[in-house]
């Protein structure tokens, strides 16, 4: 099939080029993924293609889409163009209550809000490995549970992990060009992972993620939300860096476990936020303590309270403390997170309180009244 593709391709000159997509390196042979009825196309446009990137996205979806095999399509434009030609988008919206953001004018450019979203709100840290993913996907089904619309954008392409931790094994509905998120316990959700086999990786530059992050985030069918919640990529790379200034985040979540180690970074990911502009809602201590399930005592294996000294000496809020517990971990492999396994149990009300403060955060109008 891929062999198939790629000769389709060199078929294709774009208008304003004298080469196929193959031979101007516009298509790299080793960056198109086929995972049996998923194909994805990355197109490295240029900064100076005098083309229009919409007929070329047209162009090579009208070449491959009459191919038998192929369910999804995703051609994935990586141009670098500066935006003035994009219309004046209103800033984003301010809370009343911002107690936590950072000093000054809001510098950050205006980003045009994604449309039928009221909020978005970001979960991010410092690195990886510290429940970032599992603590997103509890936040976003317990404030489904408090009444809100609630969608789920795994943003982390190089580890999407949402289709492991909700069990969704459907694809995305496309119709008319336009890609439909997988809804899943009350949610709405779309992940790369949707896209591409569990054990495939994603052999990226940074534009194409960046490129890839936008089109999930605004050529998305999301309808009318609440609350949109970003699992971001660890760290403070470029992704994360652009969807921070070109999303319209009301806030950010940060989550770490109370290690010294991962506190170092978390701090790095929470400085990230406010030097470009984007409240932070609070931090939550990931894996806090460990009770043993057989003596019932309890052992600070990644050490305890740290995250909670951290929001105090930082000024943001806590917005509490997850235990590291077997439960959570084996609901989470299973795909049915505690929060809905349990919905009743100790940890999915932890969940819960973390979800109101984030709430009431986000709409501090209804906390008024």
């Amino acid at each position: 099939m891929k062999k198939i593709i790629l000769a389709r391709l060199s078929l294709i000159t774009p208008p304003g080029s004298r080469t196929d997509l193959l031979t101007s390196g516009m298509v790299l042979p080793d960056q198109v993924m086929v995972e049996g009825g998923k194909v994805v196309i990355p197109v490295n446009v240029p900064p100076d293609f005098p083309g229009d990137l919409a007929q070329v996205q047209t162009l090579i979806e009208e070449r491959l889409q009459s191919l038998d095999g192929i369910d999804n399509l995703l051609v994935v434009l990586t141009a670098e163009r500066a935006a003035a030609s994009q219309p004046t988008a209103p800033e984003p919206p301010k809370l009343k209550k911002r107690p936590t953001e950072a000093p000054g004018r809001d510098m950050r450019p205006h980003s045009a809000a994604v449309p039928g979203i009221k909020n978005i709100i970001a979960v991010a840290s410092g690195k990886g490995g510290v429940g970032k993913s599992t603590t997103a996907a509890n936040l976003a089904l317990a404030l489904r549970s408090l009444g809100l619309r609630v969608g789920l954008l795994d943003a982390d392409i190089y580890g999407p992990s949402m289709p492991r931790l909700l069990a969704i094994t459907e694809r995305p509905r496309i119709e008319n060009d336009v890609v439909y998120p997988v809804e899943q316990y009350g949610i709405k959700v779309m992940s790369m992972g949707f896209l591409m086999q569990e054990e495939s990786p994603v052999i990226w530059r940074g534009p194409m993620v960046v490129t890839a992050l936008m089109q999930m985030t605004r050529e998305v069918n999301w309808g009318e939300l609440d609350v949109l919640v970003l699992d971001m990529p660890p760290g403070t790379g470029d992704a994360q860096l652009t969807m921070a200034q070109q999303v319209p985040l009301q806030g950010a979540v940060i989550v770490s476990t109370p290690q010294d180690l991962a506190l170092i970074d978390a701090r790095k990911g929470l400085k990230m936020f406010k030097q470009v502009d984007v409240p932070i809602l609070g931090i939550v201590e990931n894996m806090s303590t460990f009770i043993c399930p057989h003596c019932g005592k309890s052992s600070d294996i990644f050490g305890h309270g740290g995250a909670e000294e951290d929001a105090r000496r930082l000024g943001v809020p806590f917005l509490g403390a997850i235990p590291l517990h077997m439960t959570i971990r084996e609901m989470s492999d299973a795909g049915t997170p505690v929060v809905i396994s349990e919905p009743d149990g100790v940890h999915a009300r932890h969940y819960r309180d973390i979800a109101l403060r984030v709430a009431t955060r986000l709409f501090p109008e209804e906390d008024e009244d």
